[in-house]
């Protein structure tokens, strides 16, 4: 239903989106992702109408609405700084919203308690909003956004304050109103648990291009490049150079790959290794690509310890299901069919 094609845009003079391009179609919900600075907000911006690429269109159900007035296109754009009016209580701040999208009286009052009721805060009705704590008034925010029904809605961190026991709760909620409303979704966030329980899609901003979109399951397992799997949190990346078709050269020996690269022989990658899918112990020995490292440190996380390993002067975090001594040598190896082998971009 949404299609941006070839958009610009110029932040102080420099390139800040390079050309993007995307879809997103009825009732799916896509999470933007991308660092601090990578033109997120700004994409969202331009598809509300707030801010004019310097080219490119947006289309929605295929008419042009790249000059179209904001008030005109029937979107719903939560801000990241949340945008609400001060001197007015949450109902009233929700209420807003609605009469702007031209709902009578009547219909107003129900529509309210329902927004309220779906983000927990009916008590709250009658309360300003500058007597709301931060994560309260990102909650009020939301149903702002969420009560006037609209064709899209656009989403901007809209849960980044809110502790994590809310956050888990609401995300719940929000999954669930989001998919069941079958709109197209257009949600911005910085944490990737979030991002990967609520999307369809993913898409992956980089240097003000689009450098991945997919799924989630795609995007985990079949990182583009080095940037993706950094910034993902995928695991180790060890520079590489490929010197020959499933074999790379590297600061801790040569490591073998089960499928051959489609990178040039020669060229410079990144190695990744995943720490949960290490084999530490008796299971490494007499395996290719077997390594021996010294234990540095070992940090419980729950489900498994997290263990920094030494291996020659590259450190690689393993993860085991039971305790290790810090000092402890210790053997390591991964799967030649596990590893993946990453151009730098």
């Amino acid at each position: 239903m949404l299609r941006v094609a070839e958009i610009h845009k110029d932040y102080d003079g420099k390139p800040l989106l390079k050309g993007i391009s995307f879809e997103v179609r009825q009732g799916e919900l896509v999470c933007l992702l991308g660092s601090s600075g990578s033109g997120k907000s700004t994409m969202l911006r331009i598809i509300a109408g707030l801010e004019n690429p310097e080219s490119g269109k947006v289309y929605w159900n295929n008419e042009d609405y790249t000059q179209k007035p904001t008030h005109e296109r029937g979107f719903g754009l939560m801000f990241q700084d949340y945008a609400l009016f001060p001197h007015r209580s949450v109902a009233e701040n929700i209420a807003f919203g609605l009469r702007l999208a031209g709902h009578s009286k009547a219909e107003v009052e129900p529509l309210v308690g329902k927004a309220l009721e779906s983000i927990h805060m009916q008590e709250f009705a009658d309360r300003p909003v500058t007597e709301l704590s931060g994560g309260e008034q990102q909650r009020v925010a939301l149903a702002r956004a969420l009560a006037p029904d609209p064709h899209l809605l656009m989403l901007d961190e809209p849960l980044g304050a809110l502790d994590h026991n809310l956050r888990t709760e609401l995300l719940q909620d929000l999954r669930k109103r989001l998919h069941e409303s079958r709109k197209p979704v257009i949600y911005v966030t910085h944490d990737q648990e979030e991002a990967f329980a609520l999307a369809d899609r993913l898409l992956l901003l980089h240097d003000g291009k689009l450098v991945q979109e997919g799924t989630p399951e795609i995007v985990f397992n079949q990182p583009a490049n080095a940037w993706v799997a950094s910034f993902l949190g995928l695991g180790n990346l060890v520079p590489a150079k490929l010197i020959s078709a499933n074999i790379v050269e590297t600061k801790i020996g040569q490591i073998e790959l089960e499928n051959e690269s489609e990178l040039e022989l020669g060229s410079e990658c990144m190695l990744l290794l995943r720490p949960q899918e290490a084999l530490i112990g008796e299971a490494a020995v007499g395996m290719h690509n077997h390594l021996r490292a010294v234990v540095q440190d070992v940090i419980f996380q729950g489900e498994y310890y997290r263990l920094e390993a030494l291996v020659g002067n590259t450190l690689l975090q393993v993860h085991s299901d039971h305790d290790l001594e810090v000092g402890q040598t210790l053997d390591i190896a991964w799967s030649a069919k596990k590893l993946q082998c990453l151009p730098l971009s």
